[in-house]
């Protein structure tokens, strides 16, 4: 089994450019593996930066639905690959209507068994109010069920707030 490291955190603490830094620390060469789509101007800005960040080193795969199709695709040629965001692929999965919990259990089946290193980065939502509509409350839901998976399958769980990370598991 390679090397799986899960990343969470709050908006805008620091989990991509950690996860960044922690991909390149497993390989010269990654792929980032993309699972947002650009709806509208400040999504497509926002993909922007993240990609004018990111150096020539890295090969970008878009996979908004097929995230387990692309890890598996990509699986074996050595190199460590990046998923930003298992939040966004949970959204995209529910804007199309498709079983998240499948989904998030394929995915979490298929870490163990992976060649090559996988970073995942994905948001913390669960820590407040209570959504006030059904479709809040189940994205959720699904994000925090989807994290506890993949915390406990990953070797590693990263905690990014204010740009700090805390490891939290091993401990």
């Amino acid at each position: 089994m390679a090397k799986s490291i899960l990343i969470t955190g709050g908006a805008r603490s620091g989990k991509s450019l950690l996860a960044e830094r922690m991909t390149l620390g497993l390989g010269a060469q990654a792929i980032y593996i993309a699972t947002a789509e650009a709806f509208d101007t400040e999504m497509e800005d926002r993909i922007a930066r993240h990609r004018a960040r990111r150096g020539p080193e890295w090969v970008t795969v878009n996979a908004p639905l097929d995230l387990v199709g692309a890890l598996a695709d990509s699986d074996g040629q050595g190199l460590p690959r990046l998923v930003d965001c298992l939040t966004l692929w949970l959204s995209n999965l529910m804007l199309g209507e498709q079983d998240c919990e499948s989904a998030a259990a394929e995915l979490a089946d298929l870490v163990p068994r992976l060649a090559s290193p996988v970073v995942f980065v994905t948001n913390e939502v669960g820590s407040g109010i209570v959504p006030e509509n059904a479709l809040a409350r189940a994205f959720r839901d699904a994000a925090g069920l989807t994290n506890q998976r993949l915390a406990q399958t990953c070797d590693e769980v990263w905690f990014c707030v204010s740009g700090l990370p805390l490891k939290v598991k091993p401990q």
